[in-house]
This record gives structure tokens, C-alpha cells and sequence, in this order.
């Protein structure tokens, strides 16, 4: 794990150096909120808004080198850009600039890794959206880990008013039920 926090500090002082507004997510987040599991990738959202995507994917692929052959065209067409740090470990950045990416932005703070390590991710709820939007199997077994972590300090009004919009453009009414369940069983 030490490795994949060293990843992100470098990444984390590009963006810094660019002043660019982006926290981790995924693994290293679960790390700080959740039940650690065996992550072996760096995931985190940059803002790029829309329009101007381009020169926030040439930045990073002139510092890094790509995981595909057409990186720069599928981010820009994905908003995923796939890179690879030196030791070869992926990392997945999430072109952010949809309204709910920039208030996660915002509502991100840095938590204290290790000694030399201080990295900022996204916060409990914010994981709680996008595991319970993404909806895997893994996600809902990841979600659960947080709630049982984090207890009676979660926000859950802030939770539902960000994740019902995002589940109506889903079309998945479903994924507010389930999550609901999850919060009777392990609160």
C-alpha cells in the first residue's frame, strides 16, 4: 500500500503545482472511510468542467505515459483518462464537471496517510454516492464497510440529496431502496 500512497502524493502535487481542484476516490478513499481491502490502483476526480478537457489530459499524459494507445481521444470522449505511474500502476482519472463532482470537490479534505503522506479524498458521503450510484456487488460490500465504520456520523440527508438526482438520471429508484436497507442493517 505504501507504494500506491506515493503514487498519489506525486499525482496529488501535479494537480496542486496546477492548481487544478480534484480529490481520490475509489480504494484510497475506502482506505481512509471504509473496511481497507487490497486496492491496486490510484482513482481520483479532477475537475475539468466541460469544453476545456484537453489541456487538463495533455498535462497529465506529458507527465505520464498512457495505459491505450488513443488515451487522449477516449478520455475525451469517456471523461476516464487512463495512466500509469513509472512502476507501471494504474491510474484512473475521472474528468469531473458534473454539479455533484464539484460540491465532492469542495466538500474534500486531506487525512493523514502515513508520516510523509497527507492526501485528500473525498468525503464518507460522497464515497456512500458513488459506490451506491455505481452499484456493483463489490460497491454495496465496500458501502456497507462504511456505514459500519462511520456509524452515526454520517450525513445521511446530504447523502439522499445528492445521490436521488443521480439515481433519477439512472433510472434506478431501486438504488435509494437498497441503500436504505443497508442503513437499517448495519447503523
Amino acid at each position: 500500500m505504501m507504494g500506491l500512497f506515493q503514487i498519489a502524493a506525486e499525482l496529488q502535487s501535479l494537480f496542486n503545482q496546477n492548481e487544478w481542484s480534484f480529490c481520490f476516490i475509489g480504494g484510497l478513499a475506502l482506505q481512509r472511510w471504509g473496511e481497507p481491502r487490497l486496492t491496486v490502483d490510484v482513482d481520483v476526480t479532477l475537475l475539468t468542467g466541460f469544453g476545456s478537457e484537453d489541456r487538463f489530459v495533455d498535462a497529465v499524459l506529458d507527465r505520464y505515459a498512457a495505459r491505450r494507445a488513443d488515451a487522449r481521444e477516449f478520455a475525451l470522449a469517456s471523461r476516464v483518462l487512463l495512466v500509469q505511474s513509472a512502476e507501471g500502476v494504474g491510474i484512473d482519472i475521472a474528468l469531473g464537471g458534473l454539479p455533484f463532482e464539484e460540491r465532492m470537490a469542495e466538500r474534500s479534505s486531506h487525512f493523514q496517510f502515513t508520516e510523509k503522506v497527507s492526501l485528500r479524498t473525498c468525503s464518507a458521503e460522497d464515497l456512500i454516492v458513488m459506490k451506491a450510484f455505481a452499484a456493483r456487488e463489490r460497491d454495496w460490500l465496500d458501502l456497507q464497510g462504511i456505514v459500519i465504520r462511520q456509524g452515526g456520523t454520517l450525513n445521511w440527508d446530504l447523502i439522499s440529496a445528492e445521490l436521488n438526482p443521480l439515481c433519477d438520471l439512472k433510472e434506478a429508484p431501486e438504488i435509494m431502496d437498497r441503500l436504505e436497507d443497508i442503513r437499517r442493517r448495519f447503523q
